[in-house]
């Protein structure tokens, strides 16, 4: 085989994996998410339950006679903290009045802020307004405005540029473009013919190889009314009409044509990952700046499960430590606290 080729064979194993890592992706995203609503969200509720619940003891000990100021200072923090981890999945006012009492500030304005600071850099990364009713805490409608606001850029673009009158590069691209579409056109009928002309069921006597190419020539034309020349390439490889030796008889523009195709869908395919990858992420969270498989969610799923059910276990000891003053004063000597800075703020994804 020459260059050209095997490009094109390349070409033909590459879309073959793209389109079995989409049906891997069909397949692994509606069982993260059976998973993740029957084993996760049970543990996280159970989880911001016991927060809630040592939030509570934790005030009830601030208030206990004995307790110094140091310690009384330690465990204003914690109660921030757990205030603030309780937060961040649900509203409750009773832990919103927590935190706002031991950590001497407001968290609706705590957030408000935050939220702006957020803004103002992604608009800065982006170069773009996000509007000033955006919802920064909802990952999917961030991302459906940035797309927005990406899709408006372009238009505003083309149109713009509309009036002007084309130079005679752009007058010579356009051409190219419509006689690339007719020889796309023209290929298309091309390799439709043979394949109707080699699937066509009336001349074939055998009952099971007729009911065969029957359900073939359906695929067949509907590839074609919809102008889709790589899946007619593609059952042209199933019927092995475009074998090696046919691969030597092709012309080289003609080839290096499919190629172009081909390398088209490759990219729309790219596209669709792409956009599939980023939807999953966007909607639980994660960054969209991590590559994702479909083979990693499950594993994902399980260190989740996993670390839930440690922080479980380990708030459930912190609540039996709290009970007895003697007992507490111990624990409160066992934890350090890390310094936070007031400027941190995570990203919604």
């Amino acid at each position: 085989l020459n260059k050209d080729q095997k490009a094109f064979n390349t070409l033909i194993k590459k879309i073959d994996a793209r389109r079995a890592e989409l049906a891997d992706w069909g397949e692994a995203i509606p069982l993260f998410k059976q998973r993740y609503v029957s084993d996760l969200l049970p543990l996280q509720d159970r989880e911001t339950e016991l927060h809630i619940q040592l939030a509570r003891s934790l005030d009830l000990a601030h208030g206990q006679k004995g307790v110094t100021k140091g310690e009384k200072r330690k465990l204003s923090v914690m109660i921030s903290e757990l205030a603030q981890s309780v937060l961040a999945r649900q509203d409750d006012d009773e832990i919103k009045a927590l935190y706002n009492a031991h950590s001497q500030s407001d968290f609706d304005a705590e957030e408000a802020a935050r939220q702006e600071d957020m803004k103002s850099m992604l608009e800065e990364m982006l170069g773009m307004d996000l509007g000033d009713d955006i919802d920064l805490s909802s990952p999917e409608e961030l991302m459906q405005r940035v797309e927005s606001q990406f899709q408006a850029q372009h238009e505003a673009g083309h149109t713009q540029a509309a009036p002007r009158k084309k130079t005679a590069k752009q007058l010579a691209r356009d051409a190219q473009r419509e006689a690339e579409e007719k020889q796309m056109s023209q290929s298309i009928r091309e390799v439709y013919r043979k394949l109707a002309s080699a699937l066509h069921p009336d001349r074939e006597p055998d009952p099971a190889e007729r009911q065969r190419k029957t359900e073939l020539m359906q695929r067949v034309n509907e590839a074609y009314e919809k102008g889709n020349l790589l899946q007619l390439l593609e059952l042209q490889l199933q019927l092995e009409h475009i074998d090696q030796a046919h691969l030597a008889t092709l012309g080289g523009e003609r080839l290096k044509h499919y190629i172009k195709i081909l390398k088209g869908q490759l990219g729309e395919l790219d596209m669709e990952i792409q956009h599939v990858e980023h939807g999953f992420a966007a909607e639980f969270g994660l960054s969209p700046f991590e590559r994702l498989s479909p083979h990693d969610l499950m594993p994902m799923l399980q260190t989740d499960l996993a670390d839930c059910e440690i922080n479980i276990q380990r708030v459930q000891a912190d609540l039996d430590n709290v009970g007895d003053l003697k007992q507490l004063k111990a624990w409160l000597k066992t934890i350090t606290l890390r310094r936070q800075h007031a400027t941190d703020f995570d990203l919604p994804f």
